[in-house]
């Protein structure tokens, strides 16, 4: 198997779980995204949020938990602690967290240490037994299927999340 396909599935298997755990839908995650005009990428995960059950800051708070989360479950899983700021590949999530941190930490410094607070937040939850298993599974189902819709989201992750 191809090391980086694998390390793509956890990546997006990480951003997935962390979406569901927050209360995001997971409408489509992938390890084939359809290369347009975008920015390149090998995996991509679609999240729905609902507007009304989230204040915008609650909101910012768990889209940087998602954007954070295929960073660190690529950390776990190579059992590298890495800064994700200083990774290219891992590059556009930084920014994605940085972006939407603004709306909760405005001061730059400061936002660089609560993002880091939540980088070793979240190493400790994904690294939970439970919720690696879970993570373990999404990425299993992404290697043999390559693109989990909605409803085979939900199947997948049914279990770790009653």
């Amino acid at each position: 198997m191809d090391d980086d396909l694998e390390l793509t599935a956890y990546h997006e298997a990480g951003h997935a779980f962390i979406a569901a755990y927050a209360g995001g839908k997971v409408q489509r995650v992938t390890i084939e995204p359809d290369w347009d005009d975008g920015p390149q990428r090998y995996g991509d995960t679609q999240v729905a949020w609902s507007r009304r059950r989230f204040t915008p800051r609650e909101l910012a708070e768990k889209l940087v938990l998602v954007a954070l989360a295929g960073p660190v479950a690529e950390m776990i899983y190579r059992g590298e602690p890495l800064h994700p700021a200083l990774v290219a590949e891992w590059r556009h999530d930084w920014g994605q967290a940085w972006d939407e941190a603004a709306e909760v930490i405005p001061d730059e410094m400061r936002r660089t240490q609560w993002l880091e607070a939540r980088v070793v937040g979240l190493h400790g939850l994904l690294s939970d037994d439970r919720h690696w298993e879970a993570l373990a599974g999404i990425a299993d189902h992404l290697l043999a299927h390559e693109t989990l819709d909605e409803a085979m989201f939900a199947e997948v992750i049914a279990n770790w999340l009653s």
